[in-house]
């Protein structure tokens, strides 16, 4: 996963590479010396248009053949990220009897001791374990609602930057250009999830709620992988494990807005996205056909960045949001399960630091998102976020802790886990934050005052005018 991400470079420096490097008289133009006759100096040339985009036809149709797809339907072409996920999975151990029974067996354990840790009742109907070819088929829907807002956003940028009389030369091959766009993002996506497949441990590992609701799953292959080196015993790793998941869908099972929050969050960033429509060029520079004969030479044309996005205002402050949130998440599993676990396995207090670092140094879940929209998907302020909820237990209890994700507006900000104490404190002194666990009723109420305070004036003014009601 070190090649750059579709869409996305790892930094300036590598524009100003492929600017040293360009050589001949193409210069910046997309398309050899045809991007220059066609938006050089000179001015937007037709002909020369219509022989780029026949260039990019001759390119298309040789990504097809070597990715072995037709025509896709959507902004990505998920067909070439699934067969691409699986050939770099490798050989995949598959699922024993031994291994389903031991994630039922941890998940039931950790649910009994849950229950005494937080009011939120159990979330997964149903526990499982899952090979990384399992994780994909069951999280693919999700990685679709994360990916497409992206894709499309980048599919229609350079369309932007066209001059009017090119887009409309360009109509007839706007479904050929789309289709491009969805083969490499495509590529990307498959390359990405195929690497993460086997290092995520849960369904939730990394922060989001990947899977179907109320299934809970462990991946063994990984978690064998994971336990090397802990010093731990096997069993309680898979108890931790089964724990954090548990704790997971509790959360995302019972706090309905939740879910659908962290998910908009990285929609409004995808919308965001805005791009340099010179970074094009680097794509078709020099490029002939007959490369795409090779897969090596076919990965390296789609390892590079087709498009620059810039980093706006409003995407920095989408950003500061998804950060926070999953660190509230992250942080609220943390001090739950060790509050569960730390009397009952002596390494849980080891296995929650271990998990804490994991999370918060960027791992799997950091680079696929970094590859994928250009989004580093890291709560960086997770032991802040853990220390707020910790000391939220300590002084208020565990109802008062849990009511905090009643409503979004209930929850602390950014600011507030700098500064845990101030928050804490507005909680205490409040009053029970429960008064929102039905915001509709809460709703209700507001407007059946509201009518109360309203007929009274009116009955007031009738009173101080009796004559007022027949005027006309």
């Amino acid at each position: 996963m070190s090649n750059p991400p579709f869409g996305f470079s790892n930094s300036d420096d590598d524009r100003d590479k492929n600017d040293d490097n360009s050589g001949g008289t193409s210069g910046n133009s997309p398309f050899g010396d045809f991007g220059a006759q066609a938006f050089g100096q000179g001015g937007f040339d037709p002909a020369a248009l219509g022989k780029m985009l026949s260039q990019f036809g001759e390119m298309l149709s040789g990504m097809s053949t070597a990715s072995g797809t037709g025509a896709q339907a959507g902004p990505v072409n998920y067909d070439v990220a699934k067969k691409l996920a699986r050939q770099s999975m490798g050989t995949v151990a598959p699922i024993t009897k031994g291994n389903t029974e031991a994630v039922v067996e941890a998940s039931r354990l950790a649910e009994l001791w849950l229950d005494a840790a937080t009011t939120l009742p159990a979330g997964a109907t149903r526990n499982v374990a899952w090979t990384p070819g399992d994780w994909l088929d069951h999280t693919m829907d999700t990685w679709k609602r994360l990916c497409d807002p992206v894709a499309e956003k980048v599919a229609g940028m350079w369309v932007e930057g066209l001059p009017e009389e090119a887009r409309q030369m360009a109509g007839p091959m706007m479904g050929m250009m789309n289709q491009m766009g969805g083969l490499a993002f495509g590529s990307q996506l498959g390359q990405a999830l195929g690497q993460l497949s086997k290092e995520v441990l849960t369904s939730t590992d990394i922060g989001l709620p990947l899977g179907p609701s109320g299934t809970g799953a462990l991946l063994p292959q990984a978690v064998e992988t994971f336990s090397k080196g802990l010093e731990q015993p096997d069993r309680e790793i898979v108890v931790f494990l089964a724990a954090r998941e548990a704790a997971h869908q509790r959360l995302y099972n019972h706090v309905p807005w939740l879910r659908q929050r962290l998910l908009a969050t990285v929609e409004e960033y995808a919308r965001g996205i805005t791009m340099d429509f010179s970074a094009i060029e680097n794509l078709a520079e020099g490029f002939d056909p007959s490369m795409l004969n090779d897969p090596s030479q076919l990965e390296a044309i789609l390892g590079q960045g087709a498009f620059e996005p810039q980093t706006t205002p409003e995407q920095k402050l989408a950003l500061e949001r998804l950060e926070t949130l999953l660190a509230l998440v992250e942080g609220w599993v943390e001090v739950v399960v060790t509050n569960a676990l730390g009397d009952r396995l002596p390494g849980a207090a080891a296995l929650s630091e271990t998990m804490r670092r994991r999370r918060a140094t960027g791992g799997p879940a950091e680079q696929t998102f970094a590859t994928l929209v250009g989004l580093e998907l890291r709560p960086r302020k997770l032991r802040e976020a853990a220390g707020l909820w910790e000391k939220l237990t300590t002084d208020a209890g565990v109802d008062e802790r849990d009511g905090v994700w009643a409503h979004p507006d209930l929850l602390p900000d950014s600011s507030d886990l700098d500064n845990p104490a101030g928050f804490v404190a507005r909680v205490v002194g409040g009053g029970d934050v429960s008064d929102f666990d039905n915001p509709m009723a809460l709703l209700e109420e507001t407007e059946a005052r509201e009518r109360a305070e309203k007929a009274a004036r009116e009955e007031k003014d009738r009173g101080e005018n009796p004559d007022s009601s027949t005027e006309s």
